[in-house]
């Protein structure tokens, strides 16, 4: 015995008002000639099932207009993709169609289902799994991750929108796996310059140069060799390598998309959806709940769309205001580690207030995600959308930004402002005239991007992926001991559907915006992976290996751990296409300014053509970037430290130390900037201008290279033009 749907209730008391309500709603539905089944346990089940005129009113509304008033066949031009849900074992029809008309029932006092569940009139309203599938999920294999036919069995199951989001997930980790080799290959390549750099065999050798204090109690001055280690690393990431990889990555990302098209455009076209209309589709049930219903308008309001921008600036200057207060824990945090009783925290300050900083940071975006997608909600109610796929729209728009901000702000000042708004010694920029600004190190603050990037990454890719999987896999977990227990006292023969109803049920509870959750998190993932990946090469192939497991895991949690969504009709991914392609243009934009400002790229390469040895001396027999370190920093005498400056008598005793060192381009004089810093900075503006221009320009030249659509796919439809017109 087959039931659209099934809804769930307490059992309330007779004459209650939750029992009236419900009473009335199941009325509503008696009228519209639904088949309603009883069921009562612990609690109250009841089993829903369309009449066939529905279907038969949808299959006469969606097909074409001429074919109505000639073909007698109902079936005559309705789409295969609608044919084949009528088919008994996958109801993706009916349940689409039932799930519509329920929605939009409304009882006598004007209250529909979502309103009644708010109420806690009804529980839960779900349709149900089919067991056969279930068990084919359990014996499917790892090898069938990228298989046509696992796109299709997903189709028959959850419907087209789901279908699309595996296709899509497969394409993206398909081609993602060529930039994980690729990137890794230049992280192989730069271990290889981890004992070879010029830079760094400088530092590691600098015995002799004397660092100013990294706070002012406390700190006693340094010597630039004791960071050997950390030079070496970052000289590692930062190299020539790292800047073809950022060209590479944002060639990739355009050839990604553009691929994605072409093999969306044939997906679609097989199952027949490619001119498939959502407008359309809705009025089409708007009709079959409703023959007087009248379509609504089209409406803007300037003074609602003006509240709204301001509401979305606000929530975005308080998440630019957390990165600051992100900011200020890494500052305190930086001189508590210094000052601290322990050498070794004493000595990594700097990068353990990093490390600190970048687990906050993780901490933060758990929490955020929350409040981003309550905030979202909100605004996207006050918006009133005409449509359910406007609303989806402006919902993604929104929660979109808000997640950007919330994981990049902290990134952005890593990347561009830090060590760079600090001050020099003697005149530090302080919070709250006490704790000075971060400084970046001797060998630049690429490596601080880096670890913030990979502690990041690793802890959404576990902790974060743990928690998704296995959280509601407890719950299931927990309900099936509670449900055998319960078995065990109930001896007597029980009617076949309460088993089924009852198990599924006890699964989670599928939330509307499940899908949409799939999807925001890939989405951060590749901007990960394409906007910051100059500073972290990695990035492409921890995403690769994660999305082998997502891949799989999402099938699983969706066919036994949650209840079966409703299967919703789709032709792309939506708006998410156009987020991808801004991600796309920005990757273009933050590679270039991590190269351009982060990294010592440009720096090095200005000392080696413009003041090196090879230049001034034409000497050809030494390195070229010999001397390098020394070029980079500037001098301080210490008796210009600020009176709040105190540093270890005895240090200052046993050296006779007159002068410091720091990272800047300073004259010894008067502290003002070099000529040096003013020729680095405008070779850095043009190469941030040369290389996003280069970058933009292969983007496009990819895009136009790459047809969006087949030729096969044309040709199919011209065939039908031409039978058509004959």
């Amino acid at each position: 015995e087959k039931w659209d749907f099934v809804l769930v209730s307490k059992i309330h008391n007779v004459g209650s008002e939750k029992e009236m309500k419900r009473k009335k709603f199941l009325d509503e539905l008696s009228k519209k000639e639904f088949t309603i089944k009883k069921i009562e346990d612990n609690e109250l089940f009841y089993g829903v099932r369309a009449p066939q005129h529905y279907f038969h009113k949808y299959q006469w509304l969606l097909r074409n207009r001429n074919s109505r008033l000639h073909t007698p066949d109902i079936y005559g031009d309705v789409p295969a993709t609608t044919r084949a849900a009528f088919n008994p074992r996958f109801s993706l029809l009916r349940i689409r169609i039932v799930n519509f008309i329920l929605n939009k029932t409304v009882t006598s006092d004007f209250e529909n289902l979502h309103r009644l569940m708010k109420k806690k009139v009804f529980k839960a309203a779900f349709p149900l799994h089919e067991l056969e599938e279930i068990l084919k999920e359990k014996r499917a294999h790892w090898r069938d991750l990228f298989c046509q036919e696992l796109i299709e069995k997903y189709r028959c199951y959850f419907g087209e929108k789901v279908a699309l989001y595996f296709a899509w997930l497969g394409w993206y980790t398909y081609l993602l796996g060529f930039a994980a080799v690729v990137g890794l290959v230049v992280f192989v390549a730069g271990i290889t310059v981890f004992n070879t750099s010029q830079v760094s065999k400088e530092i590691c050798e600098a015995t002799d140069t004397i660092m100013c204090p990294l706070c002012d109690q406390k700190c006693s001055f340094w010597r630039l060799s004791e960071t050997c280690t950390y030079a070496k690393v970052t000289h590692m990431i930062d190299n020539e390598g790292t800047v073809l990889f950022a060209m590479f990555m944002a060639i990739w990302a355009t050839v990604f998309l553009e691929l994605w098209k072409r093999r969306r455009a044939t997906v679609v076209t097989d199952w027949d959806l490619y001119r498939w209309d959502e407008e359309e589709e809705e009025l089409a049930l708007e009709l079959i709940n409703n023959l007087q219903h009248e379509p609504s308008k089209y409406q803007h309001s300037y003074f609602r769309t003006a509240i709204l921008l301001l509401l979305v600036l606000l929530m975005i200057a308080v998440l630019i205001g957390i990165t600051h207060a992100l900011v200020i824990f890494r500052v305190i945090a930086m001189a508590l580690f210094a000052q601290s009783s322990f050498e070794f925290l004493r000595e990594q300050a700097d990068t353990m207030a990093v490390m600190a900083g970048a687990v906050l940071h993780y901490i933060t975006i758990v929490i955020m995600t929350k409040v981003n997608k309550h905030v979202a909600r909100f605004l996207c109610e006050l918006e009133k959308p005409r449509t359910s796929s406007q609303h989806e729209n402006n919902f993604t728009m929104k929660m979109f930004t808000f997640q950007f901000f919330t994981n990049f702000s902290s990134l952005i000042y890593i990347a561009f402002f830090l060590g760079r708004i600090n001050g020099h010694p003697g005149n530090y920029v302080r919070i709250a005239g006490k704790w000075r600004l971060e400084e970046c190190h001797p060998s630049g603050c690429i490596t601080d991007l880096f670890i913030q990037m990979a502690i990041i990454m690793m802890l959404k890719q576990t902790i974060s992926n743990f928690f998704e999987y296995f959280y509601p896999w407890i719950r299931y977990k927990f309900r099936k001991i509670c449900k055998k227990q319960r078995e065990e006292e109930e001896e007597e023969e029980e009617d076949p559907c309460k088993r089924q109803w009852r198990d599924n049920y006890d699964l989670n509870e599928v939330d509307t915006s499940s899908l949409f959750d799939e999807f925001l998190e890939i989405v951060i993932q590749y901007s990960f992976t394409t906007i910051f990946v100059a500073a972290f090469p990695l990035a492409p192939l921890l995403a690769f290996i994660n999305n082998l497991i997502e891949i799989r895991l999402d099938a699983r949690k969706m066919m036994q751990l949650y209840r079966r969504a409703v299967p919703m009709k789709a032709n792309d991914i939506g708006i998410w296409l156009q987020v991808l392609e801004a991600i796309g243009i920005l990757a273009v934009i933050g590679n270039g300014l991590v190269m351009a400002i982060t990294s010592d790229f440009i720096p090095m390469q200005v000392y080696k053509y413009m003041y090196s040895p090879c230049v001034t001396e034409n000497n050809t027999d030494v390195d070229c970037l010999t001397g390098y370190i020394n070029y980079s920093l500037s001098t301080f005498r210490i008796q210009d430290f600020e009176p709040d400056t105190e540093v270890p008598k005895t240090q200052l005793d046993r050296n006779e130390i007159k002068e410091c060192r720091y990272r800047d381009y300073r004259n010894a004089d008067d502290y003002s900037y070099t000529v040096q810093f003013w020729h680095i900075l405008v070779i850095r503006l043009a190469f941030l201008i040369i290389f996003e221009h280069v970058a933009l320009c292969v983007k496009l030249i990819a895009a136009w290279y790459i047809p969006d659509v087949p030729q096969s796919v044309k040709n199919k439809f011209r065939s039908r033009k031409h039978n058509n017109v004959r």
